[in-house]
């Protein structure tokens, strides 16, 4: 073979190496649902644009990771409830009334508008939203990612109900078999914005059933809380509650918890997971989500049958939430009242920006 030959087989090889590198990673869009694949670790991760920007589905070599008890997005979309990831803002979890505050000032919800249910107003206004707009579908050798964005401060309806304008950045990124979360927020506003955001990952493992898995917990307090689910603003050890964080039965608990003061690796961040026989499902907090919820009802725990009510059908058991938040539940209210001092603000023209990662391993 004479040098040009050569030098050209070379060529070739680089360039098969470039294109096979490349090919690890694919975005493609099907009317409302973008598909994230990851060639190399049989990763592909799916998002529901036009409900909620929701992450519905995460499988791994053909096992689901995320728990969505739907046949499928159409049969969701007629009956929309809060699984697969959602994304809970401006407020995460509950409020102890129909109102929050905000630099002192008290916000009362016009529950005229219906976009706020209840007494104990629960997962704020956008997780079943139509309004993300998609930026970006790409992938390249280092991953494939959605990119989307929502103007809040553009829809009369959620400013009449939180009235500091802002907009929404969310970056779903697949590499290496991981799945991050970025979400960047924008303060439009003339004024201090609280940030009590986070997510509700309802998340599984396959090789066997809530009764054998096991959980582990990286927080050294539990709030306590009130009949309503709210936190009374004190706390315990979480020792007091599973004697070993790091290796809980789960059969054991019957979690809609609260737990505070992370536990950080050397990256800043809190690793949360659930262990069936082999596989296991981790995820990694970002330094800014400073509180956990953990959800996962215990079907012991399940209330009786009302003989006065058509019987339903029994609920799935097999998953658990491990859910990011900005703050505790009830942070902007408890902040208000002295119980509670770790809730952020974003600054007039600012920025927030955080990740969770969700890594999945033993598959």
């Amino acid at each position: 073979m004479n040098i040009r030959s050569l030098r050209l087989a070379v060529l070739a090889l680089l360039l098969t190496s470039s294109i096979l590198a490349s090919a690890q990673y694919s975005v493609e869009r099907n009317a409302d649902i973008v598909k994230l694949t990851d060639q190399k670790h049989e990763t592909t991760v799916s998002v529901l644009t036009s409900v909620g920007n929701l992450v519905f589905s995460m499988k791994v070599k053909g096992q689901e990771i995320i728990h969505f008890p739907f046949a499928s997005t159409d049969a969701f979309k007629a009956r929309p409830a809060t699984t697969g990831i959602p994304f809970l803002a401006p407020w995460a979890n509950r409020l102890d009334e129909q109102a929050f505050y905000a630099n002192g000032k008290k916000y009362t919800f016009n529950m005229a508008l219906g976009n706020v249910k209840g007494a104990t107003p629960i997962h704020g206004l956008l997780t079943q939203t139509t309004y993300w707009q998609i930026l970006e579908l790409k992938s390249d050798k280092t991953g494939a990612w959605l990119t989307s964005r929502l103007d809040f401060s553009k829809h009369p309806e959620l400013m009449a109900q939180f009235p500091f304008a802002h907009s929404i950045v969310m970056t779903q990124r697949l590499h290496d078999g991981v799945l991050e979360v970025r979400t960047r927020i924008e303060n439009l506003s003339a004024d201090p914005m609280p940030v009590a955001i986070g997510f509700h990952p309802y998340v599984q493992v396959t090789d066997s059933g809530r009764e054998d898995w096991t959980i582990s917990v990286a927080a050294k307090s539990h709030y306590l809380l009130q009949p309503n689910k709210i936190p009374s603003g004190e706390t315990e050890p979480i020792t007091s509650l599973m004697k070993d964080p790091s290796a809980a039965a789960l059969r054991d608990l019957n979690l809609d918890d609260v737990f505070g003061d992370l536990v950080r690796d050397s990256r800043g961040r809190a690793s949360f997971s659930v262990t069936g026989k082999k596989q296991k499902v981790t995820l990694e907090f970002g330094p800014k989500y400073h509180a956990a919820v953990l959800f996962s009802p215990n079907p012991k725990n399940a209330a009786p049958p009302n003989p006065q009510q058509p019987p339903r059908p029994p609920q799935d058991p097999n998953f658990i939430c491990f859910e990011p938040m900005a703050a505790i539940t009830d942070a902007m209210n408890l902040a208000q009242a002295g119980k509670y001092s770790g809730l952020e603000s974003i600054t007039p023209g600012g920025v927030w920006e955080e990740s969770f990662w969700i890594v999945p391993s033993g598959f």
